[in-house]
C-alpha cells in the first residue's frame, strides 16, 4: 500500500512540474511570441545588411566597367532583377523577400 501511494505522488509530482513547465516555455520559449518576433527581426536585418553589401559591390562594378549590368553577386544571398547603365533593382532570395532599388536606395519590403 505505501509504494502504491508513493509511485501515485510521485507521478502526481512529475506531472504538475510538467504541467508548469509547458506554461512557462509558452510565454519565454523558442515557440513563444516574443521569440518570433526576434528570429523575424533577425532575418529581416540579415537580409538588409546582404542587399546593403550587393549595392557595395554594384557600385565598385560600376566605377570599374561603367554599367551594373554583369556584376557578380554571387555569395550575398541576393540576385540582380535589374541592372542596366543607370540603375539596378537586387532582391533576397529568402522569404520575406526584400529589395533594394539603387543607386542610392534603402531596402523595402517586397519584389522588385
Amino acid at each position: 500500500m505505501t509504494r502504491t501511494l508513493g509511485l501515485v505522488s510521485l507521478l502526481v509530482a512529475l506531472a504538475a512540474a510538467g504541467y508548469l513547465l509547458s506554461q512557462q516555455l509558452k510565454s519565454t520559449g523558442p515557440s513563444s511570441p516574443t521569440a518570433s518576433r526576434a528570429f523575424a527581426d533577425a532575418g529581416n536585418e540579415v537580409a538588409t545588411l546582404n542587399l546593403q553589401q550587393a549595392a557595395l559591390v554594384l557600385e565598385q562594378f560600376l566605377s570599374a566597367n561603367g554599367t551594373y549590368f554583369g556584376a557578380d553577386l554571387a555569395g550575398f544571398g541576393v540576385q540582380a532583377a535589374r541592372a542596366d547603365a543607370g540603375s539596378y533593382c537586387v532582391q533576397t532570395l529568402r522569404a520575406p523577400v526584400s529589395h533594394l532599388s539603387g543607386p542610392g536606395g534603402t531596402p523595402v519590403a517586397g519584389a522588385c
